[in-house]
């Protein structure tokens, strides 16, 4: 059975609208960038190499800072992967922060909650950006926009 899948049926508008306040929220505090793309299959074997594919499409490592993070999700093949840029994903801990940050999501997945799982994560996130890239004044635009990504 054949199924086409649009973005509408993989969150709905609210759940949407939360994830979008959690970005812009996150990114107050800081110079760096979050973004969440979200399809419904992997068409990699690792979410990793397609999570890291997805950054570079969306012209993630041109930062200015070098301080971008993707949350890539296959909602139906149940993978994610959180990828950070160079900077923060050394700043932030290397990976022992980021196995933590892929965790705490995984915990909320495997209990259904999507949202949840992705705002949390987003947070989590934001707050290691805040942190190691805060705020700054002079840099005062949003270089990635702040919408979730829906692929195939």
């Amino acid at each position: 059975m054949f199924s086409l899948f649009r973005k509408k049926d993989l969150l709905d508008r609210d759940d949407q609208e939360r994830i979008v306040a959690a970005i812009r929220a996150a990114e107050l505090g800081t110079t760096g960038e979050l973004r969440v793309f979200i399809e419904s299959h992997c068409t990699y074997m690792d979410a990793m190499d397609r999570a890291k594919e997805v950054f570079v499409n969306l012209g993630m490592v041109k930062t200015e800072r070098r301080n971008a993070v993707i949350v890539y999700m296959a909602l139906l093949d149940h993978q994610f992967a959180i990828f950070g840029d160079e900077e923060i994903y050394n700043r932030a801990g290397g990976p022992e922060f980021w196995s933590g940050a892929a965790s705490h999501l995984k915990a909320l997945l495997s209990e259904g909650k999507v949202v949840e799982g992705l705002v949390t994560c987003i947070n989590e996130l934001g707050a290691a950006l805040a942190q190691h890239f805060p705020h700054d004044p002079a840099i005062s635009r949003n270089e990635l926009p702040d919408e979730i990504v829906f692929g195939k």
